[in-house]
């Protein structure tokens, strides 16, 4: 599954324009992305999409020198599941 980006969000769409999955993480201070929402359709539930949205997510707020606050449920989640990228977790 190929993902999209655009600021803040990373998507991939069906053949008919729907989002099948996605992560939304907006800036919400300086130097801060918060990861609040993740979604996978029913239809690509237990295929790991969710991890590899939350992979590219990490990845991308990495890349623009941010922290990431996790306030989506899954995002907990996963953090806890992967220390390599603990030092990405925001800490006020």
């Amino acid at each position: 599954m190929e993902f999209q980006k655009s600021e803040g969000h990373i998507f991939s769409l069906g053949e008919d324009g729907k989002v099948l999955a996605e992560v939304t993480f907006p800036t919400v201070e300086d130097g801060v992305a918060d990861i609040n929402h993740t979604f996978v359709d029913e239809s690509l539930r237990g295929q790991g999409i969710a991890s590899k949205l939350l992979r590219a997510a990490a990845q991308e707020i990495r890349a623009q020198g941010k922290k990431a606050k996790l306030t989506c449920s899954y995002a907990v989640t996963w953090f806890e599941h992967h220390p390599e990228e603990q030092d990405l977790v925001y800490k006020p």
